[in-house]
């Protein structure tokens, strides 16, 4: 491991996230996204400077281990808000399950409607959730999970950019159900954007992270199997 360049790229990442943030509560937009920004000069300060993807792997190692306790801090504002989940758990167990549903569903239909090679469509189907989970329900579906792991993240990049102007766009200002978009569509990267917004939509957001996983593990191959010998 070389020390110095984990501490450079490391520097360089929290420094890329920390001007996204500040970028974005100076000029709240959504075409100032956090992850998309701070990805995007991360790529771009990496491609100037001639650091590769393994050059980075020991940086990435120890940035991803705390997604785990930052995962389980998810359950502070969660705690803290959880009369508001009790007194609407019916629509929001709901809307989970109707936009997991229509992910599935959609994805299928339009890969098959485009003429995408099976292997393809049975990696994509499981998107929207976490990697762990998507790679998993990939295997199941007999599609690729380094796929997968690639549709997750452009889909989590792209669902945090896409959610908010669609919400804007129809008015939506209610922060649960905000909340339930974000981590319906796009999964962790959905979150983190979330809890930008708010408490409310952050821990909402991560209700809907963990139900989305549960449910597409269970319903993705049956209706793919179905969707695909229709």
């Amino acid at each position: 491991m070389n020390l110095l360049l984990v501490l450079i790229t490391t520097v360089i990442t929290v420094s890329a996230y920390v001007f996204s943030r500040l970028l974005n509560k100076r000029y709240p937009s959504p075409l100032v996204n956090v992850v998309f920004l701070s990805t995007a000069l991360i790529v771009a300060v990496f491609w100037i400077s001639g650091v590769t993807v393994s050059q980075y792997q020991d940086t990435k190692t120890i940035l991803t281990y705390f997604l785990g306790p930052t995962t389980v801090a998810l359950a502070i504002p969660l705690y803290r808000n959880r009369e508001i989940l009790k007194q609407n758990i019916l629509p929001v167990l709901g809307g989970i399950v109707v936009g997991t549903t229509a992910n599935i569903i959609t994805t299928a239909l339009v890969a098959e409607f485009l003429g995408l090679d099976k292997l393809i469509v049975t990696s994509l189907v499981p998107k929207s959730v976490t990697v762990p989970i998507a790679v998993s329900v990939s295997s199941i579906l007999n599609g690729d999970p380094t796929l997968t792991s690639v549709f997750v993240i452009a889909t989590g990049m792209i669902g945090t950019f896409l959610t908010p102007v669609l919400l804007n766009l129809f008015k939506v200002t209610n922060p649960l159900v905000r909340g339930l978009a974000y981590g319906t569509t796009a999964h962790g990267q959905g979150t983190a954007s979330a809890l930008a917004e708010g408490t409310i939509q952050g821990s909402m957001s991560g209700v809907a992270m963990g139900i989305a996983a549960i449910y597409m593990s269970v319903a993705a191959p049956f209706l793919v199997n179905h969707l695909l010998n229709l």
